[in-house]
């Protein structure tokens, strides 16, 4: 069933140690079949190198598995929340990579302070609050979703715009509309936040790219008059 959507997620997955971006089993990519509403995630704890696409797991948008002998990711809760709130979203990525995973452990939201960030981030990767002892006690990973969506609504985040977030104490999230999409923001965000990292050590007063700048960057590669690349996919 699906095969596949299978054969693209395991692809996706394997794309995690690829890119240096887990460690043993650290990280899980989901996504969507839109028609059947039906999408694949890693077996939760799988070693990336035993992996195949076969493990991979079929749940449904009311949270049942609908194919697999492994069980799924311990994150799916998390990934099913944004696939029930954030509409234009068909992939997920959840890593530990080192550099995202910090600026999260110090509760600080990236800021743009270059064109690297504004090709895909527009403003700031926001960093949210940690769960409250209660939340993590209920449904610890289906209100780490909740509150992606939550924050994002409140804020007034496009998660279009903003394809990435950190928690507050755990980790970086990230989406697009294949899992492979995600994995892309997953790696285009551990390369800003060691920048990040890198600029604030050199510059501990440096500022914001300007608003202006920014603009161009992002605009030129999203949207109706975006005119990077060779058109289709930028």
């Amino acid at each position: 069933m699906l095969e596949d959507l299978k054969e693209r997620v395991y692809k996706a997955n394997m794309m995690l140690p690829q890119y240096g971006l887990v460690t043993f089993t650290w990280g899980n990519v989901s996504e969507l079949d839109e028609e059947s509403g039906i999408f694949a995630i890693k077996p939760s704890g799988v070693d990336y190198n035993l992996l195949t696409p076969d493990d991979m797991v079929l749940i449904d948008l009311d949270g049942n598995k609908v194919e697999g002998k492994l069980n799924p990711s311990s994150d799916t809760p998390t990934h099913l929340e944004l696939y029930r709130n954030f509409q234009s979203i068909g992939g997920v990525c959840h890593t530990h990579s080192s550099y995202a995973t910090s600026w999260a452990q110090s509760g600080r939201s990236i800021k743009c302070y270059g064109t690297t960030h504004a090709d895909y981030f527009y403003g700031d990767i926001p960093c949210l609050r940690c769960l409250t002892a209660e939340e993590i006690e209920e449904a610890y990973e289906l209100n780490t979703g909740k509150l992606i969506v939550n924050e994002f609504k409140r804020l007034g985040i496009d998660p279009d715009a903003v394809p990435a977030c950190l928690c507050k104490n755990h980790g970086p999230f990230s989406w697009g509309k294949n899992g492979k999409k995600a994995v892309e923001s997953a790696v285009v965000l551990e390369e800003v936040a060691k920048m990040a990292y890198r600029t604030e050590l050199i510059n501990p007063k440096v500022e914001e790219t300007p608003q202006f700048l920014q603009d161009k960057h992002y605009f030129r590669k999203h949207g109706a008059n975006a005119y990077y690349g060779q058109g289709g996919e930028h």
